[in-house]
């Protein structure tokens, strides 16, 4: 993203030196992909690409065009998933069935090539949920992206084998998922930045990097009571076996 033009190369330094080893960069709009698989060449097995459609970057007129694009890129090469694709409702309400169509052609996609996907979701859930429920079998896995629902939607995304991507937000100080985290099991969670938004405290309302991970993983021990070490080791096989071990 244009956030990080002057200094991308910093970034991943810095990350790297605080042990964060692996990016996994999605694509919103057809014109990110070229600059991902430009840093997916210059640090092989280090940065990952996701290819999909945003919610947010679609409009009728341009939508069967920027599918085609999209499925040429996921035929041609090979992401490491499906993202980041959803609905969001909070600033696109008036193009419902469009997002439908949109999500579902993508999951499809990601069934068929057998990739995660990755999912955003702005108060859509009940949508997302009926969609996911329709096309649930035992192909299609991936993250809840920027998880922020209740424990019963938790609970929901966890029975259809999708993981919670836990992020930033959890250490704000009136964050509810924060609040009841505890009840669910680490082997549902994967952890992320959303960089460059939602930065963790006390680095809330600016840019966020892939080495604040470290600030979420901390948090994350105090929830859990258990050490750092261990839960990275955990959310370290979580992602191994979603994005890394796949048939």
């Amino acid at each position: 993203m244009k956030e990080f033009n002057k200094d991308v190369d910093i970034v991943i330094e810095n990350a790297l030196n605080q042990k964060v080893n692996r990016f996994l960069l999605p694509s919103t709009d057809t014109s990110d992909i070229p600059n991902i698989l430009k840093l997916e060449k210059k640090y092989p097995n280090i940065c990952y690409p996701m290819i999909g459609l945003h919610p947010n970057k679609i409009s009728i007129n341009n939508l069967e065009k920027k599918l085609n694009i999209i499925k040429k890129y996921l035929w041609k090469y090979s992401p490491i998933s499906v993202g980041e694709i959803g609905m969001d409702l909070y600033l696109k309400n008036e193009l419902i069935s469009e997002q439908e169509y949109v999500f579902k052609t993508q999951i499809k996609w990601a069934k068929k090539k057998r990739l995660p996907i990755v999912i955003h979701c702005r108060n859509a859930f009940n949508y997302i949920f009926k969609i996911l429920s329709n096309e649930k079998d035992s192909s299609l896995n991936g993250v809840f992206h920027c998880f922020s629902g209740t424990l019963e939607q938790a609970k929901k995304i966890i029975d259809l084998e999708i993981k919670l991507g836990i992020g930033g937000m959890i250490t704000f100080k009136k964050n509810h998922v924060s609040q009841f985290l505890h009840k669910i099991c680490l082997k549902h969670l994967v952890l992320e930045t959303d960089s460059p938004y939602l930065s963790p405290h006390p680095f809330r309302g600016k840019r966020n990097e892939p080495k604040n991970l470290r600030i979420i993983l901390k948090k994350l021990s105090q929830i859990y009571s258990f050490s750092e070490e261990k839960i990275a080791d955990i959310i370290h096989m979580n992602v191994e076996n979603l994005f890394f071990r796949r048939n």
